[in-house]
């Protein structure tokens, strides 16, 4: 496929775990991420993986709660979401990029984008 696909998103209430999967393209498996964009929000960086040596960076607002993995072939990117808050209600969205040649938070660094996953936080 050309383009990433999402699994995995759903509705939980906080507190509550999830975790979601991303089938990644053949395409720039180099460096990976998760976006998401709440409604009426700008899109945000997540998290992010660097393929080759496993080195990771996150968002402050999700340190400590979510985890970003990717499987023995690179083929599927996952996201790990624990300790989930009403705050983390979002789009989530897989990312993939062949050089990032910038920060690892912008979002123009990246050539292949999914359709997003919903994931939905009650209180």
């Amino acid at each position: 496929q050309v383009q990433p696909v999402e699994s995995g998103g759903g509705s939980v209430q906080a507190g509550g775990s999830l975790r979601l999967s991303c089938a990644a393209s053949r395409n720039c498996r180099n460096f990976m991420a998760w976006f998401r964009q709440a409604a009426g929000k700008e899109r945000e960086a997540v998290a992010y993986i660097y393929t080759a040596f496993g080195s990771q960076n996150y968002a402050d607002s999700v340190k400590g709660r979510f985890t970003i993995s990717q499987d023995n072939t690179k083929s599927t990117l996952y996201l790990q979401m624990s300790d989930l808050k009403p705050e983390d209600t979002a789009m989530y969205y897989c990312a993939q990029s062949c050089w990032l040649g910038g920060n690892w938070y912008e979002g123009k660094r990246y050539s292949y984008w999914g359709q997003g996953t919903q994931v939905t936080v009650s209180s």
